[in-house]
């Protein structure tokens, strides 16, 4: 079964019910009555397919379900409270942030993250099966609670202010909880569902990544691996937002923003590449300046290693060579090299399978000295489900098992 987000003040009421282990305490908080509680929590169970409570005479106690539910919802609360007093920074208010909290709909921040990520009420409508007039209205709802501006039109497009931006961050990393608690409780249920959206640069694809999916699919068939390819500051972006869990590739230093965290799975060196015959194999003495005769297949700018591969010439007092090609296409990049007398700097474990099959050769130009750490980067806040974090255990054995060969 397809996740569904819940009903926000579903999910509050269960939250003050399992606080405060009373219905007939909880009522008051969320103002809404017994009948009204029981009927919410029922929705909630239903929706979950698992009981959230046991009820005894002298309370409502948490189920192990209930309790993973819990620790989802309260983080999910705090991201939108977290989001509501940035998306406000500077806006004259008296009202405590915690106030706004319960006036909230799912429906209000669905409509704010679609019509955020695609600049459009149309594009927005089609995605989310709904009206134009109806997020329209639900756009005007949340601003008018708030009292600030969302949405503006500009160059023919609906641009979000930076509160938009700010609270549709935040929206997404609450749904994102409460949907990583359904996983779990899934787990719990022996009802594997689920997927883990991994964005992957190039330096993990060709060894590490399908290792790692390759053991993962056999004891864990029924999840979905969902593998983003983008630029890192695309990748990242997303991460942040909560559109994928984790990076897969080479590190950044320092750190680009402080509320990611990075691990090292391994550190290959560079090297540079040519296909099998090429006339570089037949030069004596081999100097950094016979490279630059020839055409080079780099990655684009702000990679660390079109970094390093700018400032390799330019440390040895040469001109940068010329007949660039950029791109990051393992495929590409195998098939221009094979084609002509191109050169790439590259990690050698990236083209482990055609120096096996000899179709590519390492051209004996030291580059020991170069480190490009490779590794995963999530966010600092993040709280992997039970079989997410097996995934990243598997990705550490498969970096392991390379270092080791």
């Amino acid at each position: 079964m397809e996740f569904a987000m819940p009903n926000l003040r579903h999910l509050r009421v269960f939250l003050e019910v399992a606080k405060h282990q009373s219905i007939s305490k909880a009522a008051p908080l969320v103002f809404l009555s017994q009948p009204a509680i029981t009927q919410a929590i029922g929705k909630l169970e239903s929706l979950l397919g698992a009981e959230l409570f046991e009820r005894h005479s002298n309370g409502m106690f948490t189920t192990p379900t209930g309790r993973v539910l819990l620790a989802r919802v309260d983080r999910c609360m705090n991201h939108l409270e977290r989001g509501i007093r940035i998306a406000l920074l500077g806006q004259h208010t008296t009202t405590s942030t915690a106030n706004f909290l319960p006036l909230l709909t799912t429906t209000q921040l669905r409509a704010l993250i679609a019509v955020t990520d695609n600049h459009s009420f149309s594009l927005a409508s089609r995605q989310l099966e709904l009206s134009q007039s109806s997020l329209h209205r639900a756009s005007r709802e949340l601003e008018q609670l708030l009292g600030v501006t969302l949405f503006e039109k500009a160059r023919g497009a609906i641009m979000p202010t930076p509160s938009a931006e700010q609270l549709s961050r935040a929206a997404k990393l609450a749904f994102g909880e409460i949907e990583q608690g359904y996983y779990e409780i899934s787990a719990l249920q022996s009802r594997e569902v689920g997927k883990i959206i991994i964005g992957s640069m190039p330096l993990a694809r060709t060894s590490i990544l399908p290792d790692a999916i390759n053991l993962f699919s056999e004891t864990h068939p029924n999840i979905v691996i969902v593998v983003v390819d983008a630029p890192y500051s695309d990748l990242l972006l997303h991460l942040r937002n909560g559109d994928i869990d984790l990076l897969l590739g080479a590190l950044r230093f320092p750190t680009p923003t402080d509320d990611i965290i990075q691990e090292e799975l391994v550190a290959p060196p560079l090297a540079i590449a040519a296909r099998k015959d090429h006339p570089l194999f037949h030069v004596t003495n081999l100097q950094l300046s016979n490279l630059l005769d020839y055409g080079w297949v780099v990655p684009r700018k702000g990679t660390p290693t079109r970094a390093f591969f700018d400032t390799l010439f330019k440390d040895n007092g040469l001109p940068p060579p010329k007949r660039l090609v950029e791109t990051s296409s393992q495929i590409l990049i195998r098939e221009l090299l094979n084609g002509g007398d191109r050169l790439t700097l590259i990690s050698t474990h990236q083209i482990d399978k055609e120096l096996a099959q000899n179709i590519l050769s390492v051209i004996p130009y030291d580059l020991s000295h170069t480190k490009r750490p490779i590794g995963t980067t999530v966010r600092r806040n993040w709280h992997p489900t039970p079989t997410q974090k097996y995934f990243l255990d598997l990705l550490k054995e498969a970096a392991s098992r390379y270092k080791n060969s």
